[in-house]
């Protein structure tokens, strides 16, 4: 939520990665990503003071392609993709849509040389899958991984999704 104040605490910390979220009143998780159409240009200077501190910047996104080339002309690092749908879906015909909709919208973010974050109810079943996604770098699991932890300990949970990422256990 590019509120001031949590600018102002993320311009004082410096992090490598700043995601800009869209935040509606009163909504604990936000449920989509940017409509760039509407709130682009308000994002752009915001964007750009983050990137002038040395901050990458990424922006939640759903997996319109517009959405994507917009991300992009207002100067966005990355997109993290709004996994949910996909997530959620229960047959493989369902979960196959999804992943595709995943798969062109990472290709398109790829061609226009944004980085790929995904992210939203990511799990150890559903993980593996994402994988595929051309330009992956980060996928935002540590509720999952932390809830995995309670039960297995927090150094067999990220073993688990290291090893559902591909990555050397």
């Amino acid at each position: 939520d590019p509120r001031p104040d949590l600018l102002d605490m993320v311009l004082k910390v410096r992090p490598t990665q700043c995601t800009l979220v869209p935040v509606t009143h009163g909504e604990i998780t936000s449920h989509a990503g940017w409509d760039l159409t509407k709130a682009g240009e308000k994002l752009r200077p915001i964007i750009q003071r983050l990137k002038d501190a040395g901050i990458r910047v990424s922006l939640f996104s759903g997996t319109d392609l517009h959405q994507l080339e917009l991300a992009k002309a207002i100067n966005a690092d990355r997109v993290e993709f709004y996994t949910a749908p996909y997530a959620g879906a229960k047959s493989e015909g369902e979960i196959e849509r999804e992943f595709g909709l995943l798969l062109k919208a990472a290709e398109k973010a790829v061609s226009l040389g944004l980085g790929v974050n995904a992210g939203h109810d990511l799990n150890l079943a559903n993980l593996p899958r994402l994988r595929k996604l051309p330009g992956l770098q980060e996928v935002s699991i540590g509720h999952a991984l932390i809830s995995h932890a309670l039960y297995v300990g927090l150094e067999r949970a990220v073993k688990d999704y290291r090893a559902a990422l591909g990555q050397e256990v």
